[in-house]
C-alpha cells in the first residue's frame, strides 16, 4: 500500500510538496483526462509526495474525488481525499470512510467545507451533522476498527487552518479550533491561501506556544487575473488576495506570457520563503492544464531558498489593519490584552444566561440532585409536557432564537446558538470562511463564533473555546426538551461522553493571556 505521503512527511530534511487537482463536473471528458495527465506527470517526476482531490469545491457538484483519485492511485501516484461534512449525514460520511479503506485511500483532509451551491434544481440542502472536529475523532475511532479487524494502515486525517484573519477575534478562533482539531487526532496541516508572510510566520509561533508539533504544509497558488479577481471578491472561502496583489497580477498579465513567468516566480519564492520560516512543505494549487508550471516552480525553489528572508516583501501582501499574534517582536502573545466593548444588551444576555445555567445546569451545582430527582418523577407526565410548552420553549425562542434540537450546546458557544446562528451549525469553533468578522453565508450578521469569543474574553474565559471538544448533536433528541435530557443525562454530555473524552486526553498547552 502507498504510504509515500506519510514517510515524506516524517523524513527530517525532505520538503514535501503535495499537488491540488479539481476533478471536473462531468465524467468521460478533456478535463478528466488533463486530470490524470496532470498527476501522471507529478509521479513521473517524482518530487509530489502526493495530489489532493477536493470535494465539490465552492459547494458545486463535481466528479467524486473517490473515484478519480482511485485511478490516479492505481497509477502508483500517492492520494489524499479531501472529505467535507457538506453533503452527507453522519452514517454517510462513515460508509464514504469505509469505502476509502476498502479502497487503500486512507489519506484524508476532514474539512468542514464550503457552504451548499447550486445542483439538480437548485440550491442543495446543507448537512453539516459533524462539524471538522467531530470528523477527526470518527476516523480517529474508524482506526481502532481497523486495528481490530487485522487492517495494519490506519487512516491519516489533517485538517486545514485559515491563519489569515484581521480581527483578533477571528484569529483566535482559527488557533482555537485548530487546537481542538490536532486533539481530535488531526496529524498534519494545510493552511488556507494567503499572501500574508507575517501570518504565515504567526501560524508557526501559535503552534509552537500551544506546543503542538504536527507538520504544517502551505498553500501556494498559481494566481491569474481571474482566480485573483474570484478569491479578491471573497468567491472562495478562506482565501484572502488583496487589491495591491489583484493590481500587480492584472498588471503582470497584460502579456500573457511575463503573467505566467510572474506567477511562477511569486510561488516559488513564497514557497523559498515558507520553507525558511520552518514550514515542512507547499501545497500547491492553481494547476488546471499540464504539470509543467509545477516543474518549474520546484526549479526555482532551489534559487531562492538561500536568500528567503531578502525576498520577503516581494510576496508580502498583508491586508490592512490586520491583528497580529506576536507583533512585538518579543515572543509574547498579545490575544486578551484588550478587553472587547460589548454592548449593554450583549453583556446583559450572556450574564444573565450564563447565571441561569450555573444555576440549574451545572451538575456541581448543590442543587443537581435534587433537580435530577424533579426531573426522573416527572418525565413523561403531562407536566413535563407543560413546562416545555409553558416556560422552556418561550423563553429559549425569546433569547436564543431556539430551534428546539433538545441537545442544547449554548454553553459551549458564548451562550449564543450554534443552530440558529451559525448556517454550518458549528459547536467546535469557527469554520474558515467569515471575512472581517462576518458570517462566510449571510455576511450581513457577525459570524456566532465572533461574538462568542468577545463574550468570553470580556470575562477572561476564552480557554472554553480550546479546552476539549464537543460531541455531535444527537438528532435522536430532536423535538424533546433539552432540560430534562441534560438532568436525566440523555444529551451530548452524558451520552456522547466517550467521544468527548478523545479531545480531553490530548489538549493544547495554554500559555496565552485572558485564558
Amino acid at each position: 500500500m502507498l504510504r509515500v505521503f506519510q514517510s515524506d512527511l516524517v523524513e527530517p530534511d525532505h520538503f514535501v510538496v503535495t499537488l491540488e487537482l479539481v476533478p471536473g463536473r462531468d465524467s468521460s471528458t478533456r478535463a478528466v483526462d488533463q486530470v490524470i495527465g496532470i498527476a501522471k506527470d507529478a509521479f513521473a517526476d517524482g518530487r509530489i509526495s502526493a495530489v489532493s482531490m477536493t470535494d465539490n469545491p465552492g459547494g458545486n457538484p463535481a466528479l467524486s474525488p473517490d473515484v478519480l483519485g482511485n485511478e490516479i492511485f492505481k497509477l502508483g501516484m500517492d492520494v489524499i481525499v479531501h472529505f467535507t461534512c457538506r453533503d452527507m449525514n453522519r452514517v454517510g460520511m462513515e460508509s464514504r470512510a469505509l469505502q476509502l479503506a476498502m479502497m487503500g485511500m486512507k489519506n484524508i483532509l476532514a474539512l468542514s467545507g464550503d457552504y451548499s451551491g447550486q445542483g439538480f434544481g437548485g440550491q442543495g440542502a446543507p448537512v453539516f451533522d459533524l462539524d471538522s472536529v467531530q470528523l477527526q475523532i470518527l476516523f480517529d475511532m474508524l482506526n481502532e476498527r481497523l486495528s481490530a479487524s487485522g487492517d495494519p494502515d490506519a487512516f491519516f486525517a489533517g485538517c486545514a487552518v485559515s491563519p489569515f484573519k484581521t480581527s483578533e477575534a477571528e484569529t483566535f478562533a482559527q488557533y482555537a479550533k485548530l487546537c481542538r482539531k490536532t486533539a481530535a487526532g488531526a496529524q498534519y496541516v494545510i493552511t488556507q491561501l494567503g499572501y500574508d508572510m507575517g501570518k504565515f510566520t504567526e501560524l508557526m509561533q501559535v503552534m509552537a506556544t500551544m506546543g503542538l508539533t504536527q507538520p504544517v504544509l502551505g498553500s501556494i497558488y498559481v494566481l491569474s487575473p481571474k482566480a485573483a479577481r474570484i478569491m479578491n471578491r471573497g468567491k472562495v472561502p478562506g482565501a484572502v488576495v488583496t487589491e495591491d496583489l489583484v493590481r500587480l497580477v492584472e498588471q503582470e498579465w497584460q502579456d500573457s506570457k511575463q503573467g505566467r513567468t510572474a506567477s511562477i516566480e511569486r510561488a516559488a519564492k513564497t514557497a523559498a520563503v515558507l520553507k525558511g520560516v520552518g514550514y515542512k512543505g507547499i501545497h500547491i494549487g492553481g494547476i488546471h492544464r499540464d504539470f509543467n508550471m509545477v516543474g518549474q516552480i520546484l526549479d526555482r525553489i532551489a534559487v531562492y531558498e538561500n536568500q528567503w528572508q531578502d525576498i520577503v516583501p516581494e510576496v508580502h501582501f498583508p491586508k490592512a489593519g490586520s491583528f497580529y499574534a506576536f507583533a512585538d517582536g518579543d515572543g509574547v502573545s498579545r490575544f486578551g490584552r484588550r478587553k472587547p466593548s460589548l454592548g449593554f444588551i450583549e453583556t446583559l444576555h450572556f450574564s444573565i444566561l450564563n447565571r441561569f445555567h450555573n444555576l440549574f445546569f451545572n451538575s456541581t451545582h448543590a442543587m443537581a440532585p435534587y433537580l435530577r430527582k424533579i426531573g426522573s418523577w416527572l418525565e413523561g407526565s403531562t407536566g413535563e409536557k407543560l413546562l416545555k410548552e409553558v416556560i422552556e420553549n418561550p423563553a429559549k425562542g425569546l433569547l436564543l432564537n431556539c430551534r428546539d434540537c433538545g441537545d442544547c450546546a449554548i454553553q459551549h458557544v458564548g451562550f449564543l446558538c450554534p443552530e440558529s446562528g451559525c448556517p454550518k451549525h458549528m459547536r467546535n469553533g469557527a469554520c474558515g470562511g467569515s471575512s472581517k468578522g462576518r458570517c462566510e453565508v449571510y455576511p450581513d450578521r457577525i459570524c456566532v463564533w465572533v461574538r462568542a469569543h468577545d463574550r468570553l474574553a470580556r470575562f477572561e474565559r476564552t480557554g472554553e473555546m480550546i479546552t476539549g471538544c464537543i460531541p455531535p448533536r444527537m438528532w435522536e433528541l430532536n423535538q424533546t426538551s433539552s432540560w430534562f435530557n441534560y438532568h436525566l443525562q440523555r444529551d451530548h454530555q452524558s451520552s456522547s461522553c466517550a467521544i468527548a473524552r478523545r479531545c480531553r486526553l490530548h489538549t493544547c498547552r495554554i500559555e496565552w493571556t485572558n485564558t
